[in-house]
């Protein structure tokens, strides 16, 4: 009877083979935040100024304005 095959374990991968997308993608976020960050073209954010809000409600009927009246 021949031998047909010898089984054996694969070599593990190095490093760079086990570790190489954590290296890609890493790299990838910090370049893409200096480019959107730091790049001469990006626009200031600027901050949101808040809006003056109503301190009566508007009124109900177009054209009508709410009077007073005077108590004697």
């Amino acid at each position: 009877m021949a031998v047909i095959g010898v089984l054996r374990e694969p070599t593990p991968p190095t490093w760079w083979q086990a570790n190489r997308h954590k290296v890609y993608g890493t790299a990838g976020l910090l370049i893409g935040y200096m480019i959107g960050s730091h790049f001469p073209g990006a626009t200031d954010q600027q901050p949101q100024h808040p809006r003056p809000g109503h301190s009566t409600p508007a009124p109900s009927t177009p054209g009508h304005q709410p009077t007073e009246t005077a108590r004697g």
